[in-house]
């Protein structure tokens, strides 16, 4: 059984994404230990009390510097001793210490194909608003593995998405979470739980 721990900001659906693939067997040999987020009023932590998974926020706000926030994280982390660390809309700068103690086992979905519209800066709607500004016709999310670059570590799963005529980047934003996030977020972690990922030469890929 896969023990994860996913760390979210916002309102949680690719949480629930994965929630619901867990629970309509999609996703095997998964459990959700707990989730953590830096934000007291998300509702991703409702959503994880509602399903009955512990839920606790751990905030940079709550510590006087951020080193001590960075521990208190990745204590808060350790202790649910979870196989893999998932981020799932976490916006903060993700501490060194816990991208070495979950060396290839810390993921993240980010809302673009990488290497477009990623790394310092590109976030949330911001992504999206330059993928409109640029004219791209082909858009997607990417899962990868979390090391000390932004957005820069192993790819391991993609998913495309048409921009259509008349896009909002709130439009879009939606379209990507539905067609590719809510799909490609579960499969990996399933794939993971399920020993089929190879992680070799700063690439990865499933068996």
């Amino acid at each position: 059984m896969l023990n994860i721990v996913v760390l979210v900001s916002g309102g949680g659906t690719n949480l629930q994404a994965i929630m619901d693939k867990i629970a309509d067997g999609t996703v095997t040999n998964t459990k959700i230990a707990a989730v953590i987020s830096n934000n007291a009023n998300a509702y991703a932590l409702e959503r994880a009390k509602n399903a009955g998974i512990p839920a606790e926020c751990i905030s940079p706000k709550q510590f006087e510097n951020r080193d001590l926030f960075n521990e208190a994280l990745l204590s808060g982390v350790k202790k649910y001793n979870p196989d893999l660390v998932v981020l799932a809309g976490f916006l903060v700068i993700i501490p060194p210490m816990l991208i070495s103690e979950y060396r290839n086992r810390l993921i993240n979905i980010h809302p673009s194909l990488i290497p477009s519209f990623c790394g310092t800066g590109y976030y949330g709607l911001k992504v999206h608003e330059a993928v409109l500004a640029r004219g791209n016709k082909v858009t997607g999310a990417t899962v990868h593995f979390v090391d000390e670059g932004t957005d820069t570590g192993p790819i391991l799963l993609q998913k495309a998405v048409y921009v259509q005529q008349g896009d909002t980047a709130e439009i879009l934003q939606k379209r990507v979470m539905v067609e590719a996030e809510w799909e490609i977020l579960p499969q990996a972690i399933d794939a993971i739980a399920n020993g089929k990922v190879v992680i070799e030469d700063g690439k990865a890929w499933i068996k």
